[in-house]
């Protein structure tokens, strides 16, 4: 039986993970960090850069450069106006009023783009492991709609993985902690505040099994969006 990779498919930074023995541990990529940016850069020749390539000429080809497209993810073009306005690439309303990313005229759903960064994390994985991976389970914030989890679970399949489950990143967070292992029922809160995303969310803990009481927050309001702030401000 093949590994089964976990990735947190983040709105400005990615990351896989693979168990080892009991114990989870984060792979690094081929420059050494354990993390990944969410970038996708379109360059001459048909050639895609991700990652750090893609951060670093960022500035250069702004147009071609795709980040933060987690927040487009199981969205309506009517839904994410505020975000399109602050991105350099074009977006543009899609079949059934979906949004896409025009690239030279080539049109790419969030899907589509996430899959490029998930196929960098399958990637990784496989250098690391020494085999082919073709299963996962990804995170998502906690409040994700259907619509948003489905289409999550849609960029992995075009990434060429069985997504075995879409798991909520509290619940990711709260088993990275060990929190599972203390033998007592609890009750814990969680917040997470990431570059597109924030939430807060209430676990139950008992019998070993989390479970996800209430959560709340904003698809909508991250750090990119302080980030933002602070450009209008200066």
């Amino acid at each position: 039986m093949g590994k089964i990779i976990g990735i947190d498919l983040g709105t400005t930074n990615s990351c896989v993970s693979v168990m080892e023995g009991n114990e989870p541990v984060v792979i690094p990529n081929n420059e050494g960090k354990r993390t990944t940016p969410s970038v996708v850069a379109f360059v001459e020749n048909g050639e895609r850069k991700v990652g750090d390539p893609a951060k670093r000429q960022a500035i250069t080809n702004p147009k071609h450069t795709v980040y933060s497209i987690k927040t487009f993810m199981g969205e309506t073009f009517d839904q994410v106006q505020k975000e399109i306005g602050r991105v350099p690439y074009k977006v543009v309303r899609g079949d059934n009023n979906t949004p896409r990313v025009d690239i030279n005229g080539q049109l790419y759903s969030p899907q589509e783009i996430s899959a490029i960064v998930l196929q960098k994390m399958k990637q990784t994985a496989e250098d690391y492991l020494g085999q082919s991976v073709s299963e996962a389970v990804i995170t998502v914030p906690a409040y994700f709609s259907d619509a948003q989890r489905q289409a999550t679970k849609e960029a992995g399949e075009i990434a060429g993985l069985t997504v075995r489950r879409i798991v909520n990143e509290p619940t990711a967070a709260a088993l990275a902690y060990g929190l599972d292992k203390q033998h007592k029922d609890s009750k814990i809160a969680v917040f997470d505040l990431g570059g597109g995303t924030f939430d807060i969310s209430i676990l139950e803990l008992g019998d070993g099994v989390f479970e996800v009481k209430s959560t709340n927050g904003d698809t909508h309001l991250g750090g990119d969006d302080f980030d933002h702030r602070v450009i209008d401000w200066l």
